[in-house]
């Protein structure tokens, strides 16, 4: 006689199927959500990244080279070299155009001032990688009188004079460069006349100079004598 299973037990053999493939599902489920989950113990730390290398101006491509200019035109001959680069396509060639500037401390109306000079007047920097055709663009550019050195081969700047007008790694950022610490605008040595005080209208050799209290030591011929004479910036000029 054949065992036929009753509708009651089919019934409780489903839903025991049911209840595993639920049980299954809830298991798989919970190992997606696992899995989904990353607690801390599970990150993976990189090595901090070393900050990118900066390269100073003497170490980036091409060679640098002083061009003369009309003196007070170096801005103008700047713009018009940068359209002539853009236009001829150069500027695989020829990748920078720099007006060296420094910071100078200067005394008007008693007052200290600090203004940007350029380092050369009459001059610019190219950096470049020379040849026949880069030579022709730089040099028949409204403005440009020549290069320095030989006329049909400039010489390129040694590492020391470009970090001298340009700085080192850091030290230089943008198209116009500027000295890091400010000039007094006076030197050792240098002749100057006295503007004011006792001693207005004496001229004599700069002997000291002391930026800290922005005063001078001045050897001023005094009947006949040469006296040292400690003066304000204010109170001297530049002959």
């Amino acid at each position: 006689m054949e065992n036929i299973a009753s509708s009651e037990e089919l019934k409780d053999d489903t839903s025991e199927v049911h209840g595993d493939s639920d049980q299954s599902d809830s298991s798989n489920s919970n190992l997606n959500s696992d899995d989904a989950v990353i607690t801390e113990d599970d990150l993976v730390y990189e090595k901090d990244e070393k900050a990118p290398k900066l390269v100073g101006p003497y170490d980036r491509p091409g060679k640098w080279y002083v061009v003369h200019t009309q003196s007070g035109y170096e801005n103008k001959v700047q713009g018009n070299l940068a359209q002539r680069i853009q236009s001829m396509n150069k500027e695989d060639s020829i990748h920078e155009v720099v007006i060296p500037l420094e910071n100078v401390v200067e005394f008007k109306q008693g007052k200290r001032v600090e203004v940007q000079k350029k380092m050369f007047p009459g001059y610019i920097l190219v950096r470049c990688r020379m040849n026949d055709e880069v030579w022709n663009v730089i040099r028949n550019t409204p403005g440009i009188t020549g290069f320095v050195g030989s006329a049909n081969k400039p010489s390129p700047l040694p590492r020391r004079e470009v970090e001298s007008f340009l700085g080192t790694a850091g030290e230089a950022d943008g198209q116009v460069v500027k000295r890091a610490k400010p000039r007094m605008g006076y030197e050792q040595g240098e002749t100057v006349r006295v503007k004011e005080g006792p001693f207005a209208d004496f001229s004599g050799e700069i002997i000291e100079i002391n930026e800290d209290q922005l005063k001078l030591k001045v050897l001023v011929n005094i009947f006949g004598r040469e006296t040292p004479v400690e003066l304000e910036f204010a109170q001297v000029a530049k002959l």
